[in-house]
């Protein structure tokens, strides 16, 4: 967050004002973001040993000094990634992050079975880490050579201004994201779970939030492509009412994935240990807080494509302290299922307040009726059809698609009246 420094989104911003120069903006974001991440890089390496007794690997200062040069090859390449959102070249951005990928399980798979050394240790995982960012590097060769050095006043401070309130917003989103997590241990009282430790709710908790992690990656992939979309149709004088129709279809999507999963949680929940199906029931939670968190950033355009930038720290800091104080009354009182409530709550609230500024000072006709009728009855049927039992797996499934599919001709058919009633004279 600190090494990109919100750079992605003032390049988005800068490159699609009228009669930008999307090469000389690459090149002047580029440059900032190598120079922040050259200061931090040459800062943390220069303290490894200090920060690797603090992290209590002391034995191991090289871990933090790999770790550094993997947030700086991130950082590095964040600037190009963004330009092929931008430029709207899917295919290429997403073979190199498959690449990745592949890589790094290799690697890891290598490193772990073939020819581990307990002396090493989870330093493997960061070394193999290092090694498929490198590839980044390689793919971006091209990019990065072309790159030259750039500053300009009139332009560079502009896009640092911009861009400080949206690595702040970051800096509070990982509050929330994490601080959770944290909390637990600190905060559950001892034998709320009868024998169990913290360790071990935090272990449930972080097993069930894995699930959540398919409607987080939905969100991102959404992001990914969003944000330019957005940036690139701002002068429209028709956008309002496209981004509100972006808006609607996305909790569509989203309501399915959040039906998908939460009725066949009979099936999920075999991907994970026996111990863990305690906490199952805070799946729908977390599906339901990180939906709301989707549509907070659809609102958060507004703020965005009218340079408020700082309305969206403020935002996101409101919800960090939240998080903080949700998480310290309801965690005594509800464990693990009071944090995921407390995310829910949090990421709602945001939502709700960005929302409201938002027809204030860029009003956009989103769906809300429509909208929320669909996250309510899509709560209501999965309540419903995850309390039915069907002993035979296969007639679950079944049971389950066929759900899914009568989900879907119904959403259909309400949208092909609404858009017929919206053309009717």
């Amino acid at each position: 967050i600190l090494f990109t420094f919100g750079m992605e989104t003032a390049y988005f911003r800068f490159a699609t004002l009228p009669g930008a120069d999307q090469k000389r903006i690459f090149n002047l974001a580029q440059t900032v973001v190598l120079t922040l991440s050259l200061f931090f890089s040459v800062l943390m390496i220069s303290f490894a040993a200090p920060l690797a007794a603090g992290l209590h690997v002391s034995n191991h200062p090289e871990f933090i000094i790999w770790l550094t040069v993997v947030m700086f090859t991130d950082a590095a390449v964040s600037i190009p990634f963004a330009r092929l959102r931008l430029e709207i070249r899917p295919l290429r951005f997403a073979i190199a992050k498959i690449i990745n990928v592949l890589l790094l399980i290799g690697l890891n798979f290598f490193f772990l079975k073939m020819i581990y050394d307990p002396t090493v240790g989870v330093g493997y995982v960061f070394l193999a880490n290092l090694i498929a960012n490198a590839f980044y590097i390689i793919f971006f060769v091209r990019e990065l050579f072309s790159w030259r050095p750039a500053i300009d006043p009139a332009i560079s401070y502009p896009m640092v201004k911009y861009s400080y309130p949206v690595m702040l917003m970051g800096l509070a989103a990982m509050t929330n994201e994490m601080f959770s997590r944290l909390t637990l241990v600190w905060w559950l009282p001892k034998n709320y779970y009868g024998d169990q430790s913290q360790a071990h709710a935090l272990g449930v908790f972080g097993a069930c939030y894995k699930y959540a992690v398919l409607m987080s990656v939905a969100v991102q992939a959404f992001r990914f492509a969003a944000e330019p979309f957005f940036f690139s149709n701002a002068s429209d004088k028709n956008s309002p009412a496209l981004f509100a129709k972006v808006n609607h279809y996305f909790v569509i999507v989203c309501c399915l994935l959040l039906l998908g999963v939460s009725i066949n949680m009979d099936i999920f929940k075999y991907f994970i240990g026996k111990e863990y199906w305690e906490g199952l029931s805070i799946v729908p939670v977390l599906l339901l807080a990180y939906l709301f968190l989707g549509v907070y950033y659809n609102f958060s355009v507004w703020f965005k494509i009218t340079d408020k930038t700082y309305v969206g720290t403020f935002i996101t800091a409101g919800g960090a302290a939240l998080t903080i104080l949700l998480n310290y009354l309801m965690i005594p009182l509800a464990g693990y299922t009071g944090s995921s409530w407390a995310t829910a709550i949090v990421y709602f609230s945001m939502m709700t307040v960005c929302y409201w500024l938002g027809q204030k000072y860029y009003p956009i006709p989103y769906r809300v009726i429509p909208d929320l009728s669909y996250v309510v009855g899509t709560l209501l049927v999965s309540l419903f059809i995850a309390n039915i039992t069907i002993p035979n797996p296969w007639l679950s499934i079944v049971f389950h698609v066929g759900v899914m599919a009568l989900f879907l001709a119904i959403t259909y058919l309400i949208e092909r009246n609404l858009r017929l009633r919206e053309q009717s004279p």
